[in-house]
């Protein structure tokens, strides 16, 4: 289904109409533009390339002149932008499924390159997906990673925070598959279902989205159409 990129700003709260208070998350969705089209046809199945925000191009240095500073897009990513009529190729392209799912073809919308997609697909009260990903929090032991409760502080314990025996010796005298132990902690594409849109503003291009979404504050986030 067709969705939008757009970046989380952080959260605050609305109040409904039962005077309730309902935390939100707001997210900015400026127009994406539809960069690319890929039909069942060519492609086998049925999506549209939207781009979010604009890099930076590089300009043109004389012999000997020093290049600014800061990464510029490249050739490839600014002629793909010249196709689809964009001055500066987006920051962020990701690719929408309208059909659905694999062998699924139902009467699918189509767009052209060009289109603009802006907030204004959503409406209050609809649910929707949104894909982000969560905050990177380094390697991490068991107790942060996983909750474990780890050891007594007390009685001469000196194993506070390990995680203790990771498995049998004779039988099976390895360590099982998926074990819970140390490691990378976040950093991981996070999709929430069944999120609810509270309030739209379309003049600011902002999507108030009901509850908390993965990913940091500025991070980038797609919310899509829930079938």
């Amino acid at each position: 289904m067709i969705g939008i990129i757009g970046k989380k700003l952080g959260m605050t709260q609305l109040f409904n109409e039962q005077g309730q208070q309902v935390p939100c998350t707001v997210v900015e969705a400026t127009p994406n533009p539809v960069v690319k089209v890929m039909t069942q046809e060519k492609a086998g199945f049925a999506a549209v390339e939207l781009g979010y925000g604009e890099q930076k191009l590089a300009r043109e240095t004389k012999k000997g002149e020093r290049k600014p500073r800061g990464r510029r897009a490249t050739q490839a990513e600014v002629g793909h932008a010249k196709k689809a009529g964009l001055t500066a190729p987006p920051v962020v392209l990701r690719s929408f499924r309208l059909d659905d799912a694999p062998g699924k073809n139902p009467e699918a919308p189509t767009y052209t390159v060009g289109d603009i997609i802006t907030v204004g697909i959503f409406a209050p009260g609809e649910k929707v997906k949104v894909e982000g990903t969560s905050k990177g929090r380094g390697f991490q032991g068991v107790v942060k990673r996983y909750g474990f409760h780890g050891g007594p502080n007390t009685h001469g314990n000196t194993k506070h925070r390990k995680p203790g025996s990771i498995g049998a010796g004779t039988d099976p005298s390895r360590v099982i598959k998926g074990k819970k132990m140390p490691g990378q902690y976040g950093n991981v594409r996070h999709t929430a279902i069944g999120i609810r849109i509270e309030k739209i503003d379309a003049e600011r291009n902002l999507i108030y989205l009901r509850g908390s979404v993965a990913g940091p504050t500025n991070g980038i986030v797609f919310v899509r159409k829930q079938s």
